[in-house]
């Protein structure tokens, strides 16, 4: 499942003082894998270009953490972070700095994004405990950690950003793996992508009912139609037959358990 962009934004007004907040807002806004967050490290990270490289990430094997390559070569990306983005990071940064000072030469040096306060390597599963913790606080729909991934995807689809767009924000191989993970969550988007792309045609007569042209009156002795002259096949109210769309948070087909699933 994927939050709505209110629940998103409950959860992070919620999580706004939390140490944390500057690591979900970035999944939450462009799309990193768990691992991929708790590996990013301040030389990949350039606030003032307002840019990123995901260049490593952290994996679990058992309980052991270590860090490794991205998943594939798509996997290794560049990603342009907004100005509310880099605000939190450059915030998250001047914490982490009076963290350093505060711990002194007991202060572990990773050169990573998101630490412990001391500076250590966070463990993504304490990452994910976290994030259950903070959403079950005000009582939020129960979702993974990875689906603030697929939430960043619908966020930036309904912005404008196509398949392509998705796919390298994602970091995914190839884009049958977006398609076939996002087709059931966009379509709620793309109808509003449709609706904004009409509203920019500016037109001096409106389309609607009301600009049908009158029917000339009949005579009064002119012949009403009865009931036997509807078609067998028709509606004879008028009625409009109901047109059932997917919503944009169906729930997604799973295909595999691991929460940071290559297919995802």
């Amino acid at each position: 499942m994927v939050w709505t962009p209110e629940h998103t934004g409950l959860f992070l007004d919620h999580v706004a003082e939390d140490r944390l907040y500057a690591l979900f807002h970035l999944i939450a806004f462009r799309g990193l894998r768990r691992g991929e967050a708790c590996g990013q490290k301040w030389t990949d990270t350039n606030l003032d270009a307002g840019l990123i490289t995901v260049a490593k990430q952290l994996v679990v094997d058992g309980w052991e953490v270590y860090e490794d390559d991205p998943k594939t070569d798509a996997g290794a990306r560049t990603i342009a972070l907004d100005s509310d983005t880099v605000q939190a990071l450059k915030q998250h940064r001047a914490q982490q700095d009076k963290d350093r000072e505060e711990w002194g030469s007991a202060w572990v040096e990773t050169g990573r994004v998101f630490t412990k306060e001391n500076g250590e390597l966070l463990h993504p599963a304490n990452v994910t405990r976290r994030f259950i913790e903070l959403y079950e606080e005000i009582d939020l729909p129960p979702i993974r950690l990875h689906d603030l991934r697929h939430g960043a995807a619908t966020l930036a689809h309904a912005a404008g950003a196509d398949l392509k767009d998705i796919q390298e924000m994602l970091g995914h191989s190839s884009i049958t793996i977006t398609a076939d993970t996002y087709t059931s969550l966009l379509p709620e988007a793309d109808l509003a992508i449709a609706e904004a792309a009409a509203r920019l045609v500016p037109r001096a007569r409106a389309t609607s009912e009301n600009t049908a042209p009158e029917a000339e009156p009949e005579p009064d002795d002119a012949e009403h139609p009865g009931p036997e002259s509807v078609p067998d096949d028709a509606d004879p109210l008028g009625g409009i037959s109901e047109i059932n769309s997917p919503s944009a948070h169906a729930p997604l087909t799973q295909t595999a358990p691991d929460e940071e699933s290559e297919a995802e």
